[in-house]
Order: C-alpha cells, then sequence, then structure tokens
C-alpha cells in the first residue's frame, strides 16, 4: 500500500521508495526493474535488482557483495534525467561512497539521505547539506542521549586501552562493521603499539577500497596460517558477530571491545559480552540529526528506521510538518558481519 506523501514525487511502498516519474525506487528491499541505491550497506544494497545506479566510489564494494549486477556509476553532483524525474547524488559521510539522493519533478525537491553522518571522519567524502522541499531522514540515534565525543578523544582511548592489553601480553579484539567501521577504526590505530590484523572480511573490504585508491593502514589478514605468537601485542579488527568464536579463541588470552553508537547505553554495555565498549558511529547523533534537517531548509520531514517517534513528536513540536514513515532499513546493529 502506498502512502501518499503530500507530493507525487516520492511515495513509500512495499518495496521501498519509489518515483513515478522516473519509475525507478531508491533503496528498495524487494527486487524492482530499476534500484538507485545510497550505499553498499546490505540493508540499502540488496540483491536481485534489474539495474542498480550508484556513485563511482560506493560500485566497487556493491560487486564485491552482490557479484555479477548490471550496475551503472555516477559522480557525485552528476545530473541525470530518469524519465521526467532529475536525479543527483550528493556526500552523506556515511561510509566511502554513500550518498544522498536528490530527486526533482517540476520544481519539487526531494532528498533520501540514506544512513548519514555529519563529522567528517578523514575517511569517508564529508557529508553535504542539499536544499530541498522533503527530507527523508534516518533516525538511528535520534535521542538526545546520543551525543558523540571528538574522535581524537575515542581513538585515544583505544589506543590506550590495546597498549594494556598488550602490555598484558592479551591480544586485543575490536568488533566493527567490515565496511566504513573498519576503515575508519584503522585510520584511528597507532600502529606503534603492535601490528593489526583484520578477520577475512574486513581484509577483503580493504583490499576492493585499497584498489579504488583509497589510502590504509597496512593490515595483515589473520587466516589459519597465522600464528599467535609471531603477533605479540596485535590487535584484530573484525566484525561483532565474529568475536568470541572459535577463529577468535586460537589467540589465546584477549581481552575484546565493541565500537558503536550503542555502547552509549550502559544497559547494553552490559549485556555485551566484552571486556570495553567505544562509543563512535558512522550515523549522525542527535544534535547532527537535527543540525542536518535544518540545513536542508526542508518543509517535511519523513522519519525512518531509528527512534522515529521520538524524533517525529521533537520535530513536530518544534515547527516541521514530521511524519513517520515504516522501511525495512536497520541502521547500526551490535551483530552484523561481511554484508554490512
Amino acid at each position: 500500500m502506498h502512502l501518499m506523501t503530500k507530493s507525487s514525487v516520492l511515495t513509500f511502498t512495499e518495496k521501498g521508495i519509489y518515483c513515478p516519474a522516473g519509475d525507478f525506487y531508491i533503496d528498495p528491499w524487494r527486487p524492482v526493474e530499476r534500484a538507485l541505491i545510497t550505499h553498499g550497506h546490505a540493508d540499502h544494497a540488496r540483491w536481485g535488482m534489474g539495474t542498480y545506479l550508484a556513485t563511482d566510489a560506493a560500485l566497487p564494494v556493491m560487486r564485491h557483495r552482490l557479484g555479477d549486477i548490471s550496475a551503472q556509476g555516477v559522480r557525485y553532483g552528476e545530473v541525470l534525467q530518469l524519465g521526467d524525474a532529475r536525479v543527483s547524488f550528493h556526500p552523506a559521510g556515511h561510509v566511502p561512497g554513500s550518498a544522498q539522493i536528490r530527486v526533482e519533478v517540476r520544481g519539487e525537491v526531494f532528498v533520501a539521505s540514506g544512513d548519514y553522518k555529519v563529522v567528517d571522519d578523514g575517511l569517508s567524502e564529508p557529508f553535504e547539506p542539499v536544499k530541498c522541499h522533503h527530507f527523508i531522514t534516518e533516525s538511528t540515534f535520534g535521542l538526545p542521549v546520543f551525543r558523540w565525543a571528538d574522535q581524537s578523544e575515542v581513538a585515544a582511548d583505544i589506543n590506550a586501552w590495546w597498549a594494556a592489553c598488550a602490555a598484558a601480553g592479551k591480544t586485543a579484539f575490536l568488533g566493527a562493521y567490515a565496511l566504513g567501521k573498519a576503515q575508519r577504526l584503522l585510520s584511528m590505530l597507532d600502529p606503534a603499539i603492535g601490528p593489526i590484523l583484520t578477520h577475512g572480511a574486513v581484509e577483503a573490504t580493504n583490499a576492493v577500497l585499497r584498489a579504488q585508491g583509497l589510502s590504509l593502514r597496512d593490515t595483515l589478514q589473520a587466516t589459519a596460517d597465522v600464528k599467535p605468537k609471531d603477533h605479540p601485542g596485535a590487535i584484530v579488527l573484525a566484525p561483532p558477530s565474529a568475536l568470541g568464536s572459535a577463529w577468535a579463541r586460537k589467540f589465546g588470552p584477549q581481552e575484546t571491545a565493541f565500537a558503536s553508537g550503542w555502547m552509549a547505553v550502559r544497559g547494553i554495555r552490559r549485556r555485551r559480552a566484552g571486556d570495553r565498549g567505544f562509543v563512535i558511529s558512522d550515523h549522525a547523533d542527535w544534535a547532527g540529526l537535527l543540525w542536518a534537517i535544518k540545513q536542508t531548509e526542508a518543509e517535511n520531514i519523513y522519519v525512518t528506521h531509528g527512534y522515529t517517534d521520538i524524533l517525529t513528536r521533537y520535530l513536530a513540536e518544534n515547527g516541521w510538518s514530521a511524519q513517520v514513515v515504516q522501511t525495512q532499513f536497520e541502521g547500526e546493529t551490535l551483530d552484523q558481519g561481511e554484508a554490512t
């Protein structure tokens, strides 16, 4: 069933966000003929579409994940005419290659944010506000409690923990998404402390990003041939699902930590098996969400995946026309593996 907006530029359907004027979907969760994709995470770039359109920088990881797909890449800011719709992709700051998608039909403009963060992490293309009449925003961390510390402070905490593990003769395991978060953490690690090892899912993504010109620190994939005793004081970057696995246990004495925005919630930290939690996210915090929304100058806000009700209520109480829209996007979880 279509949830009709005040405009017919984009509608919300059981398959995804649909543009009738251009006959395409944005980040559809069911197979469609033409899909415009904001970025390569599995809840936004799914298998089974007829054709894919994404940024040049997002396509390599999408091909790595999805295999032999029919896909076209576009540059940031390049305008395409799809039917009666004018479409362009603009940096979202979420992960390398991520984009907001601007859709204009007869002078009326929607922007679909996908996932985004407004802090420049030095790795992803920095978030670029796009003026529009209607803004579709994520709300993964849409609560006032979520306020991120400066990245340099988090880096110092992570490196101090790693150094303490190394001094105690333990391997440090740091759980992070294979795409985006792992590479961001890699840029924050101090290689003077010890070797940096990677799970195969992380290293495969590293290889794809290096091949397209991204500069990443040297890493060594922790294959079956890698003997932990040959790499004392190492830190291992791995998907959260790999922590505590048989693969991880071969490293002997170790400490584990999670790097996620969810580590800001004390109850979630306690429920995880990790020894430490570091608060860092590739999504906007509460202040970042509000800043981004204000920058669009949009009159109408559509809030998806996350704390939708709370953010929508706040927006409505502060002068916006805001409503919740149901999607199948997941935002940031703590149990994602290679595909995320």
